[in-house]
């Protein structure tokens, strides 16, 4: 097997520049060695003819004589670079909880893990594709690893917040290498941004349970006051799931 190489890939397309691995490898050569004889069953040797010269020819490296590389190796630098940076959302916390002080607040994609559980194991709904939920789930808030969690107190105005995501997006996308992968994550994520199908109605009142349901974890766990949260997203959810999963959680917050 092929040694690997670390190399740095600095992208300058965004302003906030990174720099992300990417392996590189270098495939070592091994002899063929002849199949054995026998009277009754020779086997076809498979050496290629020599070249010009009395050189074999070497399928293993280009006409310089360097080895070539695979050509599914762009590919994967291409995941790993787009991987890299989905590890923004692994560290950058949520910026809500951050400003009420609260200790070890989660991350955005602690908030995003817990939506697409929630999409695994709501019950079936007639004509909605519970995948297609949780694929919504997964991709919903993947700009903010470029733009940060902006919250309403941050005074941006909607547009500007959706115009800085989306450009966002479009460099992820673009990072990712473009193809079949790439549109399904734009399509799923405007889907989301656009509240334009059933499912993106049912993520969009996951995406307040689960914030409603952190808040009275944090309630609960470090006798903060999040009302706030609650006020923000009465009255809001759209769908019959949403309504009794948040009215089950208030439920619970007033007996506590």
């Amino acid at each position: 097997m092929g040694s690997g190489s670390l190399a740095l890939i600095l992208c300058k397309s965004s302003p906030l520049a990174f720099i992300a691995p990417s392996l590189i490898p270098s495939i070592h050569l091994s002899c063929l060695r002849p199949a054995p004889r026998s009277s009754s069953l020779r086997m076809a040797s498979s050496a290629a003819p020599p070249a010009a010269g009395g050189d074999a020819i070497d399928p293993q490296r280009n006409d310089n004589g360097t080895p070539s590389v695979p050509s599914s190796s762009s590919s994967a630098a291409s995941a790993v670079d787009f991987l890299t940076l989905c590890h923004r959302l692994k560290t950058t916390k949520r910026a809500g909880w951050v400003k009420r002080d609260v200790k070890d607040p989660e991350s955005i994609s602690d908030h995003m893990y817990r939506m697409g559980i929630m999409a695994l194991i709501a019950s079936d709904m007639p004509g909605i594709d519970r995948d297609r939920c949780l694929k919504i789930a997964l991709v919903h808030d993947i700009a903010e690893a470029i733009v940060g969690d902006i919250t309403p107190s941050d005074g941006v105005p909607k547009l500007e917040k959706s115009r800085r995501e989306r450009e966002a997006l479009d460099h992820m996308c673009k990072l990712l290498g473009g193809g079949a992968r790439a549109e399904e994550i734009e399509s799923l994520w405007m889907e989301y941004e656009e509240n334009s199908t059933p499912e993106a109605k049912i993520v969009k009142d996951f995406d307040k349970v689960e914030m409603i349901l952190q808040a009275l974890e944090y309630e609960t766990e470090q006798g903060k006051d999040l009302d706030e949260f609650f006020q923000s997203t009465a009255g809001k959810f759209q769908t019959d799931i949403g309504k009794a999963w948040a009215f089950e959680i208030a439920s619970r917050r007033k007996k506590r």
